[in-house]
């Protein structure tokens, strides 16, 4: 059972949702809020699996409010809902910790899919995806790199470092394994130690920081 916390500031939007999650058997609606500041509080008190986030609400918006609960080490991950794909917003959200998002037309079995993925612990964004996202806004907003993040760059193997760069190409594992003569399990095996050693929740975050650090760059326009 997947438990969700439904986060907008319009009510029949939130209706709407809770009608959907109630709707399948693995879902369970454990609350929601109206406002990003609201979100921060509900998450804390009730610790749900996914926080269903939409980005612009009155006050505190998504993206804050995100980057609030990501702070807090709490367990719940974040799924972002916005208008665009090609959204700052949505660049900003992902930097803020979220682990993805999805349109707000996206179809009902694409939204339940995609939180079944994030409260499984991936991110619902294809890498192929994010990258044109990032290739997009990367030259528009603020690179930031920090000595922490060097460190944790040297703190990589040079395998690992040829994992992280594959990964912020957009390769998946199978892709990863057949071009650099590894095994699927080898090449998870060295995702997983990868994400652990730069602090980062998915692959999504995988790529900003691989952006973030000066690993790979915007294509050309």
């Amino acid at each position: 059972m997947t438990t969700v916390l439904i986060v907008d500031d319009q009510p029949l939007h939130r209706l709407g949702l809770r009608i959907l999650l109630e709707s399948v058997p693995d879902t369970q609606v454990a609350g929601e809020a109206g406002s990003g500041s609201e979100a921060v509080r509900r998450t804390a008190e009730l610790h749900p699996d996914v926080v269903l986030m939409d980005i612009r609400m009155p006050g505190l918006d998504g993206i804050e409010a995100t980057r609030r609960i990501v702070a807090t080490g709490n367990r719940s991950r974040v799924l972002v809902l916005t208008t665009f794909d090609l959204d700052e917003y949505a660049y900003a959200a992902l930097r803020a910790g979220a682990s993805g998002f999805l349109l707000k037309d996206a179809r009902p079995e694409e939204l339940l899919g995609g939180i079944r993925a994030v409260a499984a612990g991936d991110a619902i964004i294809a890498p192929g995806l994010t990258r044109r996202l990032l290739d997009a806004y990367a030259d528009h907003l603020p690179r930031a790199t920090q000595a922490a993040d060097e460190e944790k760059l040297r703190a990589l193997t040079d395998r690992e470092r040829e994992i992280l760069v594959a990964i912020a190409r957009g390769w998946t594992n199978p892709e990863i394994a057949g071009r650099l003569h590894l095994s699927e399990s080898t090449v998870k095996t060295h995702v997983g130690r990868v994400l652990a050693k730069i602090g980062a929740r998915d692959r999504v975050q995988a790529v900003i920081f691989a952006y973030d650090i000066g690993l790979t760059f915007p294509h050309p326009a």
